[in-house]
Order: structure tokens, then C-alpha cells, then sequence
């Protein structure tokens, strides 16, 4: 188990590493060689998780969806709201989403290592489908055509907040895509009920991490 724990550790290392530098340099000019330096592994423990920097890139990639900042809501169109808010809060602060941005943005690399779009445009369609399940969503909305366009805004968005502010006023501008979005797709009964403010996304955080501590230290007396 102790093998097993390290092992783990240390391909987060080596991913966040990565992310780091392709965050910086972009994936061509990234080098393994900065990699290791930034990770403090050795190239074997290195190439163990991964055999080439197209696989680095793969797996920085493959890390953006994370269920670290789920909560469960009574609305499903309100966790849609949730994951997207609180990606905008944490990108312009977390080099493992922003190296997500530019790897998947790179039109030559992409064909080598391919981009975070589709697994994005996957968890949308599921909260979306669901939400349509249950009634949230309006009968003639089509979850995965509201996806595209959603994620092909949202790609925007990114790209003009970081041009214009250096990403400063990216959670507004996401509450603003909600705000445009949500009335045309959403029952009026639900829609009166949603929270899209600019902080939604640090709120929510905010909650998780209380929740998180509230549990540590309650197996910490037990």
C-alpha cells in the first residue's frame, strides 16, 4: 500500500509539473528536461507514468475534470451552474486548468495529444440530460447541441478575459454567458431559483473546503 501511495504521489508530481510548464511555455516549447527539475523525480520514475511528452500532455489533459468541488444540489441545472462557476474561479489561479486552455487551444499539438473540449462538452451533456429528466429544462431543448454552443462561448470567454484583464474579470463573464444562456433552456419555475452571481463559484469552494474541515476534524476527536 505504501508502494501503491507513493507511486500515486508522485505521477501527481509529475502531472502538475507538466502543467506548470506548458501553462508557461506552451507544449513546444515545454522540455522533459524542465519537467523533472520542477517535479524533483528521477527520468525513470518519470517514464514509468509516462512515455513521451505527448503522454505528459495526455495526461494534464485527462486531469481537468475532477469531482473535487461537487456538491449535490436539488436542481441538477444548478450543479451545471456550480461546475462552471467554480472553474472560473480557480483557472486564473491553477496552472493545471490554465495549461487545459492552452493545450487544447494548440491546433498542431492537439493532433499529437488532443484537447479537454470533448470531456467538457461530456459532463455538460450529462448535467443537461438529466436536468431534462427531471422537468428543469425546456421539452424542446436538445442537451447535446446546448453543450456546443455552450462550450464553444465558454472557450471564448476564456480567450477574451485573459486578453482584456489577464483573466481578472472571468467569473463575470461567465455568470454573464449563464445569465444569456439559462432563460432560453430552463422552465421559468427553475430558472427564478438559480444562483449565477459572479462569487457562485467561490461559495461554492468556500463550502466544500468548510465541509472538508468540519469532517477532518471531527475523525481527528473520534
Amino acid at each position: 500500500m505504501g508502494q501503491q501511495k507513493r507511486a500515486i504521489r508522485t505521477r501527481r508530481a509529475v502531472v502538475e509539473a507538466a502543467a506548470a510548464v506548458f501553462a508557461e511555455r506552451g507544449y513546444a516549447a515545454a522540455t522533459i528536461a524542465e519537467i523533472l527539475n520542477r517535479a524533483q523525480v528521477t527520468k525513470g520514475a518519470l517514464y514509468f507514468h509516462f512515455d513521451s511528452k505527448a503522454a505528459l500532455a495526455r495526461g494534464v489533459l485527462e486531469a481537468q475534470i475532477s469531482p473535487e468541488y461537487h456538491v449535490a444540489r436539488g436542481l441538477k441545472l444548478q450543479e451545471w451552474v456550480d461546475t462552471g462557476m467554480t472553474l472560473a474561479a480557480r483557472l486564473p489561479h491553477e496552472p493545471l486548468l490554465l495549461a487545459g486552455v492552452r493545450l487544447s487551444a494548440d491546433l498542431q499539438g492537439r493532433d499529437e495529444f488532443g484537447s479537454s473540449w470533448p470531456a467538457w462538452s461530456a459532463l455538460m451533456v450529462d448535467y443537461l440530460t438529466e436536468a431534462k429528466d427531471r422537468g428543469e429544462v425546456l421539452p424542446h431543448v436538445v442537451p447535446e447541441e446546448t453543450a456546443q454552443v455552450v462550450l464553444g462561448s465558454w472557450v471564448g470567454i476564456q480567450f477574451v478575459s485573459q486578453a482584456a484583464s489577464n483573466w481578472a474579470d472571468l467569473e463575470e463573464r461567465a455568470s454573464s454567458l449563464f445569465n444569456h444562456i439559462l432563460p432560453a433552456i430552463a422552465a421559468p419555475a427553475v430558472l427564478v431559483q438559480l444562483d449565477t452571481a459572479p462569487d457562485r463559484g467561490r461559495r461554492v469552494i468556500a463550502e466544500v473546503r468548510e465541509t472538508s474541515a468540519a469532517t477532518g476534524a471531527g475523525a481527528a476527536e473520534g
